[in-house]
């Protein structure tokens, strides 16, 4: 059966003790510090501390642990983002291997919504070119197919449902994107767009607009067009709606749990028991 919330996602890593080593940068705030112990408790990880008065040589330590085949995650703690990125994009001594796309994905669990819901990206980058969203594509086609999604429904997001290659090129690339999914090119999906947010989940608001399109107001995940939209997203969600969520960097050798420093213990948490699931 799919996995449709955060506690039977930690169920499951539980029973089928999918236990992944994660070497932690500089995880001396006290979220930091929660979510470790927490995971550790439940036999989720087992954690590699990397501590250094410098933490560009923490986060190179703990990227050289992934490079030795020691550490299955990396985790972000209370060091700046760029320090740790700086690490993993060292061409020379990186973990983001040439063609790869490096992208972030959250997955979130909304009181209103009846199954998780995957989007990107929110964090990462800018303005999607089409092979970066291809990428996006793949990813978290596969996150689903590990939350036992057989076929998920994956929606390219836009303020409407027309294309509008004028004023929102992007849009031009769905009709390419649905032709790969229509050939094959994902594994086991549904594809549709643009669709706006509201007819992605909500077979109501797809039935009142009398929009025909497999999706069916059910979507598990959401492509957003550009890091705006899917920042304000997250955003919102999590201050107005409560909402539970987790996210991790895709594209690098391991996932990379890559949180705000102002992130809550349960947000750390979450992300890394999303990181393991891979």
């Amino acid at each position: 059966m799919p996995i449709k919330s955060f506690d039977e996602l930690i169920a499951h890593l539980k029973t089928h003790h999918l236990k992944k080593r994660v070497a932690a940068v500089c995880p001396n705030d006290e979220s930091s510090h929660q979510a470790i112990a927490n995971a550790e408790r439940n036999g989720i990880i087992t954690p590699l501390v990397f501590q250094s008065d410098d933490p560009a040589e923490a986060a190179r330590q703990a990227v050289e642990a992934v490079r030795r085949g020691e550490a299955d995650v990396i985790m972000k703690g209370f060091v700046n983002t760029d320090v740790l990125l700086r690490a993993i994009l060292n061409k020379e001594t990186g973990i983001l291997r040439k063609g790869r796309v490096m992208t972030h994905i959250t997955l979130a669990q909304l009181a209103d919504y009846h199954k998780l819901l995957f989007f990107t990206d929110a964090a990462v980058i800018p303005y999607p070119t089409q092979e970066q969203r291809v990428a996006q594509i793949q990813y978290v086609t596969h996150y689903c197919q590990q939350l036992g999604i057989e076929r998920p429904r994956i929606s390219l997001i836009h303020c409407s449902e027309k294309v509008d290659a004028k004023n929102f090129p992007f849009t031009a690339g769905y009709g390419e994107i649905k032709e790969m999914a229509a050939q094959g090119a994902f594994g086991p999906c549904i594809i549709d767009g643009p669709l706006d947010l509201k007819t992605s989940c909500s077979k109501e608001s797809m039935a009142v607009k009398h929009i025909d399109s497999p999706i069916a107001g059910d979507a598990d995940a959401l492509i957003f067009p550009d890091i705006e939209a899917g920042n304000l997203f997250y955003k919102t969600i999590t201050l107005f709606c409560q909402a539970r969520t987790a996210g991790v960097l895709q594209g690098p050798d391991v996932p990379v749990v890559l949180p705000s420093r102002g992130d809550s213990a349960e947000s750390k948490y979450l992300s890394l028991c999303l990181a393991c699931l891979l």
